[in-house]
């Protein structure tokens, strides 16, 4: 019945159309591989022999010869040969991969390095470049190893082709695949007038279209670019998220004064006629740079060959309070047609778009539906009448079908909500219960009876394991990507780890993405009903919100944000370990819940704050207070003036023996007394049975003297967007710092932590300088835990830093065994690192 009621649902909404695509989560195989390609769809230039066709091209495949090769190669950098994939229709292309011949392992032909060039029409071809305008790209090193590649920017396209480029004595054979999504917004090309250059405090600001693919001049004309490339800007228009770019990269910018009407206008070409809802302009708004979102738009419509006579106006409201840069969603009203044109209004000096996404829905309509001129009489074309009597029967049948399935619905929907209200009157007693049975001993947190598991997720810091059984297990629907998982059911007994018990669950376990409170986003809690009454230990006194000033937008996520700001008055509320550094203004993170949060959410949040108030430890980022007397909702707790130990150890170099030490270099000693009061950190969490799930560098904050505290702040900021991996548009896991059981089974214990925790030492040793595993793709750093699960000796570990020596890197190696009940504990760490310092 469920699944009826869901296909229902989909039935309901056919048609519509969900745009703004992710480029994180739009990785999927498009067909080489998997044959939803056909083979007229694949096509050459030429073919050494009938057995090396283009249709042989495919990737991991050897049937016939093995590959697709081409005729001898002409020339070096030759663009003459080429493999041709129809995709049938526009995708989103993020990733290429590429491979040599099979040939039985006799064939030894592969593509050193090869060029891409694509299409939408079939008739106008582009070449790719990347974000520094290189055209060639790096391919294969041997005839059998697969080589992804990103494609940065990705491409939008229907045709695709792979060039080869190498020496012409070389045979070149290839096997490719394609990867991305469908693209649905159906956006064939946007036109504007060029982006401008801003001088800003003596600095360039280059806000031009670096990757539009169309014509540029002094406009630019059908082709697509940055405001369509997945990806937008940060709140601050001189900083961007891709490394090695110029000041304003995000953004395209135009100056008020440059344009005449005081407005910027812009055409949309669309694939087909559409039934269009809405348009998503993401504008930057640092007012008090002199850069503001639109002040108004005005879009036109054009269905037929003439622009309709009555637009749609949208007036944003005007905000001189929040610089956050910000998505606008204009409501274009159901207005069918297949080009769009808006003229957006300025509202100040300069206005900044970083990407433009359309809703819409599928147009289907008759005759009587179809836009004709004024006065116009409608065409008596017999391929266009409707038998009255047919589409009677048809909305009748239609009319029957959705009352039954409507009626299926509430009696699901009504079932559900009864075992909810039993479930929760069982949780009431036993929160009851177990309050009274902990309160004498001490405050602790236990964890919660079976049946309540699956309604009990939240988005708390950190989750406590009751130490029923010798480890703690998750079963994940995640990662079952490798051969070995794809038919095995229950893996709980590897290693010697228990079968999950009902307590577990099967079906519903806690991810990433299924956090919305941002700087919360990795962990379930399950914790006895903890008065929250003001004035208990000062931790949970109602702070006045007029004396917090905002200074930073640290993150965001689904339903709330992470703010700098800085607190008056907080001795007050810190009595207890106020000393002589307390200073007024005091800098604090406040982590905030949007007022449209659901009541779940708001449950989670107040949950999250009754398990940090516990939490102390000088290693731990503590609770000072809480406003939640109205919304929004707040919890405040220490920042460190230092910021976060990525940043701040990025910043550094290493002291060099016999240099004096200045304010841009670090020593060793202060490296390992980092990581000691990491491990410290770590090792008060366990004592306590609390699973961290998400340690790193960007993760810890680091005060006056080097102090460090464990926070949780990492997954909520723009800037480490790129150490956490998406899975199927849910999951997001930071899989460079996670163990194999973790990714592959899903299992968080005290032992995936101290995993983390060797990177997280590994990444103090290389002093932030790259991302662990830079050379693998997120793809090679799953396939490499699956090494780690396989034990045949293939596992890639983390080089050892310079810096490091042999003993220090054994203890990275113990963190990283393969059985997890070999890995040291946090006491023994934290006793090896304070060995080290001293």
């Amino acid at each position: 019945m469920f699944q009826m009621s869901q296909y229902f649902v989909v039935f309901l909404l056919f048609g519509a159309v969900n745009s703004q695509v992710n480029p994180a989560v739009c990785r999927y195989p498009l067909g080489m591989n998997g044959g939803q390609i056909q083979d007229e769809d694949i096509s050459a230039s030429s073919q050494w022999s009938e057995s090396t066709a283009a249709r042989y091209g495919r990737l991991d495949f050897d049937d016939g010869d093995g590959a697709w090769c081409p005729d001898v190669m002409a020339e070096a950098h030759s663009l003459k040969e080429f493999l041709q994939i129809d995709l049938r229709t526009l995708h989103f292309v993020t990733l290429v991969g590429t491979q040599g011949r099979h040939a039985d392992g006799v064939g030894n032909e592969f593509a050193q390095r090869y060029r891409i060039k694509y299409s939408r029409d079939g008739t106008r071809w582009v070449s790719w470049r990347d974000r520094q305008g290189r055209q060639i790209i790096e391919g294969n090193s041997n005839a059998y190893d697969i080589v992804l590649k990103d494609l940065e920017p990705p491409i939008i396209a229907r045709f695709v082709r792979f060039m080869p480029v190498t020496d012409p004595s070389m045979i070149v054979c290839m096997r490719v695949e394609l990867y991305g999504c469908e693209w649905l917004d159906g956006l064939v090309s946007y036109s504007a007038p060029a982006g401008q250059q801003m001088t800003f405090r003596g600095q360039q600001i280059y806000l031009n279209d670096t990757v539009y693919d169309g014509a540029v001049s002094s406009s630019m004309a059908e082709g697509l670019g940055q405001l369509t490339d997945g990806s937008w800007g940060l709140d601050d228009f001189t900083k961007s998220q891709v490394y090695g770019v110029w000041p304003g990269y995000d953004y395209v910018g135009w100056t008020n004064a440059s344009l005449p009407g005081g407005s910027v206008e812009m055409t949309f070409e669309f694939d087909r006629v559409r039934n269009f809802t809405s348009m998503k302009v993401h504008c930057n708004n640092m007012y008090a740079w002199g850069v503001k979102m639109f002040r108004q738009a005005v879009c036109s419509f054009r269905s037929d060959a003439d622009w309709e006579p009555n637009p749609v106006f949208f007036k944003p409201k005007a905000d001189s309070i929040s610089p956050s840069a910000r998505f606008i969603t204009v409501a274009l009203g159901n207005r069918m047609a297949s080009a769009i044109r808006c003229r957006f209004a300025f509202s100040d000096i300069w206005m900044m778009f970083s990407e433009i996404a359309f809703q819409s829905d599928t147009a289907v309509y008759n005759t009587s539906l179809v836009p004709r001129k004024r006065n116009q009489a409608p065409v008596d074309d017999p391929t266009h009448k409707i038998d009255d009597s047919s589409t009677r029967i048809l909305i009748g049948c239609l009319v029957a079908i959705i009352a039954i399935l409507l009626a299926i619905i509430i009696i699901i929907l009504w079932r559900q909500v009864w075992q909810k209200m039993i479930e929760k009157a069982s949780r009431r007693m036993l929160d009851d219960e177990l309050a009274v049975r902990l309160s004498v001993q001490r405050e602790a947190f236990v964890h919660r009876s079976s049946s309540l598991s699956s309604d009990v997720e939240s988005t708390s810091t950190y989750e406590r394991i009751f130490p029923l059984g010798s480890d703690y297990q998750e079963p994940s629907q995640l990662l079952r990507k490798l051969p070995e998982f794809q038919a095995m059911e229950n893996l709980a007994m590897i290693d010697g780890a228990s079968e999950p018990s009902p307590a577990q669950g099967t079906d519903e376990a806690p991810h990433y993405a299924e956090a919305d409170i941002p700087g919360a986003h990795s962990y379930r809690v399950t914790v006895v009903n903890m008065p929250l009454s003001p004035g208990r230990d000062g931790a949970l006194e109602e702070f006045p919100r007029d004396r917090l000033t905002f200074k930073e937008k640290l993150g965001e996520g689904q339903f709330g944000e992470v703010h700098l700001c800085e607190a008056e008055g907080m001795q007050e509320f810190m009595k207890d370990h106020c000393d002589d550094i307390c200073v007024d203004p005091m800098l604090v993170a406040v982590k905030t819940l949007r007022e449209d949060a659901d009541k779940n959410a708001r449950n989670d949040f107040m949950k999250e704050i009754r398990i940090i108030s516990r939490l102390r430890d000088p290693n731990i980022i503590r609770l000072l207070a809480v406003c939640v007397e109205s919304d929004p909702l707040c919890m405040i707790t220490e920042y460190m003036e230092n910021g976060d130990l990525n940043q701040f150890l990025s910043r550094h170099q290493l002291q060099e023996d016999g240099v004096q030490a200045d304010s841009t270099s670090i020593s060793y000693g202060t490296l390992i007394n980092m990581a000691s009061q990491i491990s410290s950190g770590m090792k008060y969490l366990s004592s306590l049975n609390f699973v961290h799930r998400d340690l790193a560098t960007r993760n810890c904050l680091v005060g006056m003297n080097n102090i460090i505290k464990i926070a949780d702040f990492g997954m909520s900021r723009n800037l480490y967007r790129g150490d956490y991996y998406r899975i199927q548009g849910r999951a997001v896991l930071p899989i460079r710092w996670m163990s194999w059981e973790s990714i592959l089974l899903g299992k968080f214990t005290m032992a995936s932590d101290v995993w983390a925790f060797g990177v997280t030492l590994w990444e103090i040793l290389t002093l932030c300088k790259e991302q662990p595993y830079a050379q693998f793709t997120d793809e090679q750093v799953i396939e490499n835990t699956g090494e780690f699960f396989r034990d045949q000796n293939k596992q890639v570990y983390l080089l050892r830093p310079a810096c490091c020596p042999e003993s220090l890197y054994s203890l990275m190696l113990n963190c990283w065994r393969r059985n997890a009940k070999e890995r040291p504990t946090f006491l023994e760490i934290h006793s090896t690192l304070t060995e080290q310092h001293d």
